[in-house]
């Protein structure tokens, strides 16, 4: 009985902390299927996100290929007008020119100074019904020149008919000292917008145009004048009027080669480089690897090679209101630092590789206009509109001031507007706009020469490699080539002579040295461009000069009779700056239309 008793228990019941199996696998299945529902819930969200993304990046894309379709049609109507309306110049000018020959040729005039147009300016009762036949006639050449455009340059905007957004050359709305200002007067010409009521006004405009008497101006050389190419070299050839193996067009761009000379160049565009605004200035490397551009607060640095922007540089102090352009940007000779000029006076110097300021040089009293470094690069010199030049010593951050308190009557402004230092930096030349090039000696900081003979404000100067020649553009639309390998001599006599003296080197822009007769003449005229020339430059061979223009072009002169090779139009504004290549074989480019690019050039 006892040992039943043991074995005879009720049956263990399952422990209420222990679960039933079936019930456990419901509840886990249970929250998997909520998992995966959230999952499938969030899968979902995600791709009618991307849907809708896909759909607003399809409606952009469309969106842009008809934007693009758009100015794709505006720029062939462009063209087009382009083309009437040279085609309509050239009748208006053919027209005219037929006049002008039955004119003579029923009575000649006397001999007088010829105007801009040609027309002789005899007085008298005769003299007035010629100007009523010219005008009677240039009247009804102009209205079916304008016929045959069908109004269409009413219907161009109002600033590419009047001005262009070249803020190189006219800022009138900014109350900072600009370059210079330009209005017209009742005539058609182009004056100084000067303050005072009494200030000079430009000579008659034939003179623009005419050539000078070298004697006026000092010099007499025979070559010089045996050099002058025609007057109209740029209107002799135009791309209707040159056989079609002496043009070249690309999609926004055309070439024109002089037919009267051998081909000897080829041009064609490596890479364009489109910024927010006009851009002011462009410069190479020494190397050639890298292309540097300045335009509203930033200085931008392309790899010319890819094309690539490699860096941007801009001051994040200053003051984000109003315009700041880079007017001037230059490499130092080992590429490590990049030089900017701005409105703000100042002159910072930049290491590329860090992307932040080194340096900054502060004296200037007005806008920098314009930067050059030595060739060893101790040296920078700057140019501004407080008619100083500034040789700033890179070492000891020391800075010699040499000013001009002589400025020509032409406007009494003698604001510097561009500087150049020679390849021993010996010499340090600025062009200002009062029309004088000025040469100092480095060393002395004394004034060796006044270079005459621009009739309007000089915008751009540059010594060619050998450093025997310097070379200007002007506001008169011509360059000019001037000898100055006696100057180097010159100044070395001069610190001869203040060592002798023990005087102290004069640094006002004035010295005794220049009361003596000119011996830098001027020994070609480059003639051609139609309007005003804002940059040159001269390759390290010294086989050409370039200028870039108002007029939108770049022509490539022979240095060595100023014969015109080739003219390129390749922006839609103003050649505002230009740069050639060390290295050779590439041209920088930049413009008012607000591109910067790169050309290469080769001999054929």
């Amino acid at each position: 009985m006892a040992s039943s008793a043991v074995y005879n228990h009720r049956p263990l019941q399952p422990s209420s902390g222990r679960s039933n199996p079936t019930q456990a696998t419901g509840s886990m299945s249970a929250r998997l299927v909520d998992t995966l529902d959230i999952i499938k819930q969030e899968f979902e969200a995600m791709t009618s996100e991307i849907e809708t993304i896909r759909s607003q990046k399809d409606d952009f894309e469309s969106k842009v290929a008809s934007q693009v379709a758009e100015l794709n049609v505006i720029r062939r109507s462009l063209y087009e007008l382009e083309s009437q309306h040279s085609k309509a110049r050239q009748l208006y000018e053919d027209e005219l020119s037929r006049l002008r020959l039955e004119l003579a040729a029923a009575q000649p005039p006397p001999a007088r100074p010829l105007g801009i147009q040609g027309l002789p300016s005899a007085s008298g009762s005769q003299s007035q019904s010629s100007d009523a036949v010219i005008a009677s006639a240039s009247a009804s050449a102009r209205h079916e020149a304008k016929s045959s455009v069908d109004g269409d340059d009413r219907r161009r905007p109002r600033e590419f008919n009047h001005r262009e957004r070249d803020r190189e050359v006219d800022r009138a709305q900014d109350g900072r000292d600009p370059k210079r200002l330009k209005t017209k007067n009742e005539s058609g010409q182009f004056t100084p917008s000067l303050s005072s009521a009494s200030a000079l006004k430009l000579p008659p405009s034939h003179t623009l145009y005419a050539p000078r008497s070298s004697s006026s101006h000092g010099y007499d050389s025979p070559d010089r004048r045996s050099s002058l190419p025609p007057l109209n070299v740029a209107e002799e050839f135009t791309l209707q009027s040159v056989p079609p193996e002496y043009k070249k067009e690309g999609p926004d761009w055309f070439a024109v080669f002089n037919p009267k000379l051998k081909k000897a160049l080829d041009i064609n565009l490596v890479h364009t480089f489109i910024h927010t605004s006009v851009v002011c200035c462009v410069q190479f490397s020494a190397d050639g690897r890298y292309l540097a551009t300045g335009c509203n607060r930033t200085a931008q640095i392309y790899d010319t090679k890819t094309g690539e922007k490699v860096c941007v540089l801009v001051d994040e102090n200053v003051a984000k209101q109003g315009d700041l352009y880079i007017r001037s940007v230059r490499f130092s000779p080992d590429g490590k630092l990049l030089a900017t000029g701005a409105e703000d006076r100042q002159i910072r110097i930049w290491d590329i590789a860090k992307k932040r300021i080194r340096h900054i040089f502060d004296g200037h009293q007005q806008e920098i206009y314009s930067l050059d470094f030595s060739k060893d690069g101790r040296l920078i010199v700057s140019g501004s509109g407080d008619k100083t030049t500034r040789i700033w010593d890179m070492y000891d951050k020391s800075c010699k001031i040499l000013t001009i308190s002589d400025a020509d009557s032409l406007n009494n402004d003698a604001g510097v507007t561009s500087v150049a230092i020679s390849p021993d930096a010996t010499l340090v030349a600025a062009g200002s706009l009062d029309s004088i090039v000025r040469v100092w000696d480095v060393a002395s900081g004394t004034l060796l020469e006044r270079l005459r003979g621009h009739r309007d404000s000089v915008y751009s100067v540059a010594f060619t490699p050998d450093g025997k020649g310097l070379v200007s553009g002007s506001l008169d639309k011509s360059l000019k080539y001037w000898d100055v390998s006696v100057l180097a001599t010159e100044g070395a006599r001069i610190k001869t002579e203040n060592a002798t003296r023990k005087s102290t080197p004069t640094l006002s822009g004035r010295s005794s040295s220049i009361d003596r007769p000119a011996i830098s003449p001027c020994t070609m005229d480059f003639v051609g461009h139609k309007d005003y020339v804002l940059s040159v430059s001269v390759p390290s061979d010294n086989r050409w000069v370039v200028s870039g223009s108002k007029d939108r072009c770049v022509h490539f002169w022979d240095a060595r009779n100023a014969s015109l090779q080739f003219l390129l139009q390749g922006h839609k504004n103003s050649v505002i700056s230009l740069d050639l290549n060390l290295m050779g074989g590439l041209l920088a480019t930049g413009s008012g239309d607000s591109l910067a690019r790169i050309w290469s050039y080769n001999t054929v």
